[in-house]
């Protein structure tokens, strides 16, 4: 199998992030839910190795990217060709924006309705304490414009990870058995409907009780997180263990989205994924749910349908999904159990 180079490893040759052999989860403090896994791992994905000369270093990296994918349905993702300096300028611009920017000026973007490109609001009760914006990344950018180098530092970041995604889907779709444009052209990534949504935990420090985002699955191909500290993040891994996730510097979280899963009918699944802890900072992320386009109609590809692996979901549009509970489509909530067919 080889991979067609994507524009975003046309890099400086001397640029690599350190791989490590694995992920790692980190200790749970006496905060933590009984029953926390500690001892799994999570999966470290080299980018670049998917595209390497030597077929033995490519042939492992496919082979770690299908185990990834299907045994685990998340991973670490090192040597994606994004700069430190990006992702730390993104980090520092979802801090300026959500801390220091006045709440006079947020509150213009609070009110959510058909065609919202930009969605603001905080949230501080029991069952979620945070602070977000969220905005339409692709398939036009929007954007807040103040501050200027806010918008500038986001942009440059969803365009570099917009080759990633389109270098993910062409290697999944090889270990999947199939031409490496068959994602792509499947969910018609090329003008995919991307949505960042950029969180601050808590929302300040007075703020009281944990900081937490409910138990949930996200829509969209797959699903990127860039943060600014180790912890918060917990899965539900197929054996249904919680595990604490442990980002390692420079890495990007992956994780498998609903519709990827809807498309293979089930090989691939999404995971069930929450926010927990309690800390004397704030922890600052980025999720991207990276989707079909709006009017793409998604349902079980018929490779991934027969008598061994009956047809499990039923299909609809990107956009009808989205908004199936009620929801606008940028408040991009899990769609999901519409899909189910059991």
């Amino acid at each position: 199998m080889v991979l067609t180079i994507p524009s975003s490893l046309l890099v400086p040759s001397n640029f690599s992030h350190q791989l490590s052999s694995n992920g790692a989860t980190i200790p749970i403090d006496s905060s933590s839910p009984a029953g926390m896994s500690v001892g799994d791992e999570i999966p470290t994905i080299d980018y670049l190795a998917l595209f390497s000369a030597d077929p033995n270093r490519r042939s492992t990296a496919m082979d770690r990217l299908s185990v990834a994918c299907e045994d685990y349905g998340f991973f670490n993702l090192v040597n994606h060709g994004i700069e430190d300096g990006v992702m730390d300028d993104v980090v520092r611009g979802i801090s300026d924006f959500l801390g220091e920017t006045a709440v006079e000026e947020k509150s213009k973007y609070r009110e959510v309705h058909t065609g919202a490109k930009i969605l603001w609001d905080s949230n501080c009760h029991a069952g979620e304490n945070r602070e977000y914006l969220k905005l339409v990344a692709r398939p036009q950018f929007h954007c807040p414009p103040h501050p200027p180098s806010f918008r500038e530092a986001l942009g440059e970041y969803q365009t570099k990870f917009h080759e990633v995604k389109l270098g993910l889907a062409r290697a999944m779709s090889l270990i999947l058995g199939q031409e490496e444009s068959y994602i792509e052209n499947a969910l018609h990534l090329e003008s995919g409907f991307d949505v960042a949504a950029m969180n601050v935990y808590p929302p300040n420090l007075h703020s009281k009780g944990s900081i937490r985002l409910p138990e949930h699955t996200d829509p969209g191909f797959i699903v990127s997180l860039v943060q600014n500290m180790d912890g918060g993040l917990q899965i539900l891994t197929h054996q249904g263990k919680w595990v604490n996730v442990l980002i390692p510097p420079s890495a990007i979280l992956i994780q498998v989205g609903e519709h990827l899963e809807i498309l293979t009918n089930g090989k691939y699944k999404s995971h069930i994924h929450r926010v927990s802890g309690n800390y004397k900072a704030k922890r600052i992320t980025m999720v991207t749910l990276h989707g079909p386009s709006e009017n793409k109609f998604v349902a079980p590809a018929p490779e991934f349908v027969d008598d061994s692996h009956p047809l499990a979901y039923r299909g609809m549009t990107y956009s009808d999904g989205l908004k199936a509970n009620g929801h606008y489509e940028i408040e991009v909530q899990s769609c999901i159990a519409q899909h189910r067919t059991l």
